[in-house]
């Protein structure tokens, strides 16, 4: 991975237009005083500080299904309405450099997971991690999947985790480490309605209390998240987590995650053919595949090791509004159309009501690859 730091881009000026040097009239002395008291003005105006609007409230996001929240009872809010992306992902330990996301958008990739918090990241550091990271590289039409690693299974399986083990208290912790979550996305300018992705990392398959540990962690984390405001939702192996989501998902189970991100190293994509999952659970736009990692590949020069995925869910809005827009909701990908997530892919972007982005109940509980382990350095 790149480490050299990119050029800052030079600020655009625009030059005055030359003045006549002609004599004015007498009779338009008065209209020129005038003039230049309204330039006085104006100037004073464009100096003062900007008003600052008031936060929208953070309500708690509608169980899957539910009907849409909306603003003075009759329209969706702005602020509700989560941003969907189809199409190829990457996630890698540390945010690459702006440089390297540049080169990048070379690539068959749209978005980017980001380790954005947690006590269990295999890279805590993330040196090129900020709020101007973040604008820069939405602004160059990527979009971003935030990934929070925590506090872990009693029984995780990756040595490097065991030290994250979820404590006595599993709900009371869960709750502690959503809220850690939603001021870690604030910080970086991610607004609400945006998913955050709890990663859970496989653990030992069999072992009933370790898992019922792990699932009230879990719900709790997600229930506090949707609490603040933000879509919660679930990283882990297909063959532990998810397995174990999906159980309690039949059961009827309250608090479980919006959106599923389900890691089965297949070597392609399969979203919608995953046999742990009913056809309709977490559809439709509710599904991420990791469908291969640890895979090396370069663009424009910059080489990074990442995991592939393949995407059909939401992704992160920003609080800035770009000059010109109505909304914080990120502008389009460049490319217009879509395919059959499964098979190749075309990057689209488009808006949806928060009930749209998860249509089964929620529904959650621990994991982490099961099938595959990761290299001890990586999330």
């Amino acid at each position: 991975m790149s480490t050299s730091t990119p050029p800052r881009p030079r600020s655009a000026t625009t030059s005055a237009p030359a003045r006549s040097r002609s004599a004015l009239p007498l009779a338009g002395v008065r209209a020129v005083a005038f003039a230049l008291m309204a330039a006085v003005a104006g100037t004073a105006l464009l100096d003062a500080p900007a008003p600052t609007a008031a936060p929208p409230p953070t309500t708690a996001a509608p169980a899957p299904g539910a009907p849409a929240p909306t603003a003075s009872g009759s329209t969706v809010s702005a602020a509700s309405t989560p941003v969907h992306f189809t199409g190829k992902a990457f996630d890698t330990c540390e945010a690459p450099s702006v440089e390297t996301m540049r080169a990048w958008r070379g690539s068959p990739y749209g978005a980017v997971g980001i380790y954005f918090g947690g006590r269990g990241r295999g890279c805590p550091g993330q040196r090129e991690l900020n709020p101007g990271w973040v604008s820069s590289v939405q602004a160059m039409g990527w979009r971003l999947l935030p990934v929070f690693v925590g506090s872990q299974a009693p029984c995780v399986e990756a040595p490097a985790k065991k030290p994250f083990a979820i404590g006595s208290d599993p709900w009371g912790q869960g709750t502690r480490e959503a809220g850690d979550a939603v001021r870690a996305a604030r910080a970086l300018g991610l607004g609400t309605s945006s998913p955050l992705y709890l990663d859970i990392e496989a653990y030992r398959r069999g072992d009933a209390q370790c898992a019922a540990t792990t699932l009230s962690f879990v719900r709790a984390w997600n229930r506090e998240v949707r609490r603040l405001g933000y879509l919660p939702g679930f990283y882990s192996s297909a063959d532990t987590g998810v397995r174990d989501i999906e159980a309690q998902r039949r059961a009827g189970t309250a608090d479980l995650p919006a959106v599923m991100w389900f890691a089965r190293w297949l070597g392609k994509p399969a979203l919608a053919t995953e046999p742990t999952l009913a056809p309709a659970a977490w559809t439709p736009h509710a599904r991420i595949h990791q469908y291969a990692g640890n895979v090396t590949e370069s663009y424009g020069g910059h080489r990074l090791v990442i995991d592939r995925n393949a995407v059909d869910a939401p992704v992160a809005r920003l609080t800035t509004v770009r000059a010109g827009s109505s909304s914080a909701e990120p502008a389009s990908a460049p490319a217009t159309s879509s395919t059959d997530p499964s098979l190749s892919f075309s990057s689209t972007v488009s808006s949806l009501p928060l009930s749209s982005s998860s249509t089964v109940r929620s529904s959650a509980s621990p994991s982490a690859h099961s099938a595959v382990s990761r290299a001890p350095a990586r999330p």
